[in-house]
């Protein structure tokens, strides 16, 4: 939001009231004191209120709706013609036309009458029309376009009112209070502030001070018009995400119906297939059909089954010879511990016939002795 200091509103002379004998006693809370028989409005709650009424302002045309401006003393048209048409806000600097606002609709229609005209100019039909009469619809045209031309794009009543000097617009402050518009008003010392709803306490006669309050709210509108703008283009980027992630889950959808369409497919193939197989296997009665082809081809098959029924039995005969091979060296190692385990042997021999030869020569003596 801009900034105003109260320098910039004391060398803009916004502070000097009117004469002491024009005073209006409403506007005493905002009066500062009196010199020279002159009022000297208080700038300090003039910077307040102008502040409190630039941010409403603000927020009126962030909300998209149009802001009327009416000025029609002569210091102040071309500063608010110039200020305002730059942000695209209707205004009036001519001749407030009585029931602008209360009799609308037949405003509207001197509108259109005033684009008829130019559609008028354009087809081809002023062509058609007398000097005179062509001399006569353009003077109506000009004075259409002095009176009318800067609310062309006002096609509705305005959300709220900005004046200029209300004491003199009176009619304009009168129709907004009927119809319960919002008005914003520069209040001079000879003015009624009641029938105002922002009311900013400034000189309204001199050009520098309407100038530097006209700018200041022009500057917080564009504002407000420049946020609602930022606020749309990210509305659209939301919404084109939105839009591009649905996108995107509806084509994964789509590729997994697709998928579950191609496996269904293959599954029908393939039971068409072995329906296929089985009624050529069975004729028409559940028998078995037999084909010369495939006669042929099975005694073709045949001797190739047993080549190859041969070949794996030799392979496991292979296989079954190797895992003997261990067993046969553990028999070799057993008769050579055999033959080791054979002088052990011959040795226990010999000892039990030395055991036996003693004993041989005790009997031949008994024998003897038996004899004598």
């Amino acid at each position: 939001m801009p900034e105003t200091s109260f320098k910039e509103l004391l060398d803009a002379g916004v502070h000097f009231g009117h004469l002491k004998r024009k005073w209006n006693p409403a506007m005493a809370p905002y009066i500062f004191m009196e010199k020279s028989g002159i009022h000297i409005i208080d700038l300090n709650k003039t910077e307040i209120k102008l502040k409190e009424a630039a941010s409403a302002m603000k927020q009126i045309a962030k909300s998209g709706r149009k802001i009327l401006f009416v000025a029609t003393k002569k210091q102040a048209k071309d500063i608010v013609a110039e200020k305002v048409s730059t942000i695209n806000m209707p205004y009036v600097t001519e001749r407030w036309p009585g029931g602008m606002l209360t009799n609308f609709p037949t405003i509207r229609k001197a509108v259109k009458k005033m684009s008829a005209i130019d559609k008028m100019a354009t087809d081809g039909t002023f062509d058609t029309l007398s000097k005179r009469e062509r001399l006569q619809i353009t003077r109506q045209r000009a004075k259409l376009e002095k009176n009318l031309g800067s609310i062309a794009d006002l096609t509705r009543l305005p959300a709220a009112m900005f004046i200029v000097d209300v004491h003199k617009e009176y009619i304009a402050v009168r129709e907004a209070n009927r119809l319960n518009i919002p008005v914003f008003a520069m209040v001079d010392t000879n003015s009624d502030p009641r029938d105002i709803d922002f009311p900013i306490p400034a000189n309204d006669d001199a050009s520098k001070s309407i100038s530097l309050i006209i700018n200041f709210v022009a500057d917080s509108i564009a504002e407000g018009l420049n946020e609602r703008k930022m606020e749309k283009e990210k509305e659209a980027k939301d919404s084109k995400g939105k839009k591009e992630a649905a996108a995107k889950d509806a084509d994964i959808e789509d590729d997994e119906d697709g998928e579950e369409v191609v496996r269904e497919g293959k599954r029908t193939r393939e039971r068409i297939g072995k329906k296929s197989d089985q009624s050529r296997d069975q004729g028409p009665r559940g028998k078995k059909v037999e084909v010369k082809g495939e006669k042929k081809a099975e005694k073709k098959e045949e001797p190739k089954a047993k080549a190859a029924e041969k070949v794996e039995e030799k392979k496991a005969e292979k296989k079954e010879e190797k895992a003997a091979e261990p067993k046969a060296e553990e028999k070799k190692a057993e008769k050579k511990e055999e033959k080791a385990a054979e002088p052990k042997a011959e040795e226990k021999k010999a000892e039990t016939k030395a055991e036996v030869k003693p004993e041989a020569p005790k009997a031949e003596a008994g024998t003897e002795e038996k004899a004598e």
